[in-house]
């Protein structure tokens, strides 16, 4: 006769949902995400639940080497708020939304289209400034979902893409895929996607878990 033995209670079901979880002033604990890659495009290999670095320090990056416990790192939020506002910018039948208190400053907006997204002026962002589709087209580049539209007053928010985690160069873990973060319902910003994020890897951001662009103070990740 075989079976479980007498007085042994029932294994735990295993969550097969991929997520990220927070260990307080600690890395980000992954599960069930297989799909992790580098800068180069590299996928990094790993298993069904592994660590990555969040204090900034640890010298094997992307993943975790217990660096944490020594630093020491406060994983904290220091962000008062105030930038947590959205924004929409309309012309036409196109609205571009913008919450400047969770964008990560990856730059892709203002490098790439700057006759729309303005460097330093006021309002920052002209959607009158070039074709509709061009304009779509680089909001869906935005890393963090600061950026988002709505075409004839239907929201356009989130894409339709499997799991990964990108360890961007010398920046955020770009997370895109419906990747659940078990985060308080407060941590999120206004508008903010559940679809793509950008979580800090620095250390440094007052917005932690999420990246708020401190990484361009000198963060280099050795890829």
């Amino acid at each position: 006769m075989t079976g479980q033995p007498i007085g042994t209670p029932p294994a735990e079901p295993v969550d097969p949902t991929p997520r990220i979880e927070l260990k307080p002033n600690g890395p980000f604990r992954v599960f069930h995400v297989e799909n992790l890659v580098n800068a180069r495009g590299e996928v990094l290999p790993t298993k069904p639940a592994y660590s990555l670095c969040r204090c900034g320090n640890s010298k094997t990056k992307p993943f975790c080497d217990g660096t944490h416990k020594t630093v020491p790192f406060d994983s904290s939020r220091k962000t008062d708020g105030s930038k947590d506002r959205r924004v929409a910018y309309g012309h036409g039948r196109l609205t571009v939304f913008d919450n400047r208190g969770i964008c990560s400053h990856a730059a892709h907006c203002t490098d790439d289209l700057p006759s729309v997204f303005l460097l330093r002026q006021e309002p920052w962002i002209d959607p009158a400034g070039t074709d509709e589709d061009r304009i779509i087209a680089q909001v869906k580049r935005c890393p963090s979902g600061a950026l988002s539209y709505a075409m004839d007053g239907v929201e356009h928010r989130d894409q339709e893409r499997p799991p990964q985690i990108l360890a961007s160069e010398n920046g955020p873990l770009q997370v895109t895929g419906r990747i659940e973060l078990r985060v308080e319902e407060s941590a999120w910003g206004q508008g903010a996607s559940r679809e793509h994020y950008a979580l800090c890897r620095c250390g440094r951001s007052k917005n932690k878990p999420f990246c708020d662009g401190s990484h361009w103070d000198g963060f280099e990740d050795g890829q």
